[in-house]
């Protein structure tokens, strides 16, 4: 299977007028590699086991199977996985029939909000409403294995965090 999926910083809260659903998620990764991802997530009492591979531009591989909650739990408890768990809140935004998914980050990455969009093709149009601020799709550091190992608030220890760090 294939996702294609663009992804974006959030430039306000406007967004939230338009919220449908919101779950809270946890994952963490059990392999970080160039070529593939290998993660467990939960949410509520629904868990999943997801390998990803190397994205080529905005699209990758990706397998997903769901697992019992215990199953993921007993992962990230056994000190197998690599970093920190990743926390966040996923709203689902519904903007004009288009559904973003915004993922407003806890715990080390507390402070980080990102919006995805999953498209059907690399080069389909979609809305793109004002509270979208500017594309990370191919920063490697706004996903999820790697804020696992490089949370968000460790990128610039003096405080002067840039919340647009240039690539």
């Amino acid at each position: 299977m294939e996702e294609i999926e663009r992804k974006f910083l959030v430039a306000d809260d406007s967004w939230r007028s338009s919220v449908i659903s919101t779950n809270r998620m946890v994952q963490a990764y059990l392999a970080i590699g160039e070529r593939a991802q290998v993660r467990v997530r939960s949410s509520g009492d629904k868990a999943w086991v997801t390998v990803k591979g190397q994205a080529k531009g905005i699209s990758r591989p990706e397998f997903e199977t769901e697992v019992p909650v215990d199953f993921v739990e007993g992962v990230r408890s056994s000190g197998l996985c690599e970093g920190s768990p990743v926390e966040k809140d996923r709203h689902v935004v519904d903007v004009d029939g288009y559904l973003f998914e915004v993922d407003v980050f806890l715990g080390d990455n507390e402070g980080l909000v990102l919006a995805e969009l999953e498209l059907d093709t690399a080069d389909a149009e979609f809305p793109r409403p004002p509270w979208l601020g500017e594309e990370v799709t191919d920063d490697k550091r706004y996903r999820n294995a790697y804020l696992a190992t490089n949370p968000w608030a460790s990128w610039n220890r003096d405080g002067d965090m840039d919340v647009y760090p240039s690539t």
